[in-house]
C-alpha cells in the first residue's frame, strides 16, 4: 500500500548538478528519511539522512557537495547534488523509516531507485 515515487535522476557532466525528489503516499508518520546509493558491483551505501526534527547526517564522500532536505507536511525528501563526480554514478534509493498506521510499528520503506550517471 505504501508507495515512494522518486524523480530527478539522469545524465550529467562532471561538475554539474541534479536534484532528486521522493514523495511518499500511504504513510502517516515519518521518523527519518534518507538517500542511499548502489553502484555496479558495490554494496548499497548511505548518502544522507534527515530526522523529523531536522538533524542531518552525510557520508564523508558527499559532505560539502550534497544537501538533504524535507517537507514533512508533504512526506517528501529531496537531495540537492552539486559538483558531481564520476564516482557518484549509481542507482539512488529513497528510504523512509515510518509508520503506515498509528497503531503499527515503524519500519523501513524503499523507493524503486533512480539512475544518476556522471560522465563526460
Amino acid at each position: 500500500q505504501v508507495q515512494l515515487v522518486e524523480s530527478g535522476g539522469g545524465l550529467v557532466q562532471p561538475g554539474g548538478s541534479l536534484r532528486l525528489s521522493c514523495a511518499a503516499s500511504g504513510i502517516v508518520s515519518i521518523n527519518r528519511m534518507g538517500w542511499y546509493r548502489q553502484a555496479p558491483g558495490k554494496q548499497r551505501e548511505l548518502v544522507a539522512t534527515i530526522t523529523s526534527s531536522g538533524s542531518t547526517n552525510y557520508a564523508d564522500s558527499v559532505k560539502g557537495r550534497f544537501t538533504i532536505s524535507s517537507d514533512n507536511a508533504k512526506n517528501t525528501v529531496y537531495l540537492q547534488m552539486n559538483s558531481l563526480k564520476p564516482e557518484d554514478t549509481a542507482v539512488y534509493y529513497c528510504n523512509m523509516y515510518a509508520r503506515l498506521r498509528a497503531w503499527l510499528p515503524e519500519d523501513n520503506y524503499w523507493g524503486q531507485g533512480t539512475q544518476v550517471t556522471v560522465s563526460s
